[in-house]
């Protein structure tokens, strides 16, 4: 999804409208700073407001994902462009936050291993296999390669580990 089209479009279809942000920040229950946000491209809006702003807006929620009025001929193809986008979105977003849980339970696994002066190895190998998972996962929805590259630098670093504790 185009953040930046999607605000620029937002922003078009509210001033035709002749609403200013804070008037469509209230029409929605939100922030203007929240309308802001999105205008400017920083964010999306949370996906619960797509059918709500569509009808302030006048436009079609599929219009609003596109950034961009779709044509009648146009509107199947683009449908299905902008489901496959936002399943790809809600993936990378549930990601994220499953690397900031990873990252606080390896943070008191150390704790742990500090206090109790045991080896850090496993922990090494669990966080470096967490990563891999996660970068390959990311390649595959976003196809760039630096998230291949480096799902493949923890890989390697998750054998070197387990090769150095069966060797010790």
């Amino acid at each position: 999804m185009n953040q930046e089209k999607i605000g620029k479009f937002i922003a078009n279809q509210r001033k035709l409208k002749k609403l200013t942000q804070e008037e469509l920040a209230e029409k929605l229950g939100i922030t203007k700073n929240a309308v802001s946000k999105w205008e400017r491209g920083l964010c999306l809006m949370d996906m619960s407001l797509l059918k709500p702003l569509s009808e302030i807006l006048e436009v079609s929620v599929n219009d609003i994902l596109a950034g961009e009025i779709i044509e009648a001929k146009d509107i199947e193809k683009k449908s299905e462009e902008n489901i496959i986008k936002l399943t790809e979105l809600v993936n990378l977003k549930s990601m994220k936050y499953g690397i900031i849980g990873m990252a606080l339970f390896s943070i008191i696994l150390m704790l742990i291993s500090f206090f109790k002066d045991t080896s850090m190895a496993s922990i090494v190998s669990l966080l470096c296999a967490y990563n891999c998972v996660t970068f390959l996962s990311r390649y595959k929805i976003r196809k760039d390669k630096t998230d291949l590259f480096t799902g493949i630098m923890f890989f390697m670093a998750v054998i070197c580990n387990t090769i150095a504790f069966i060797l010790s």
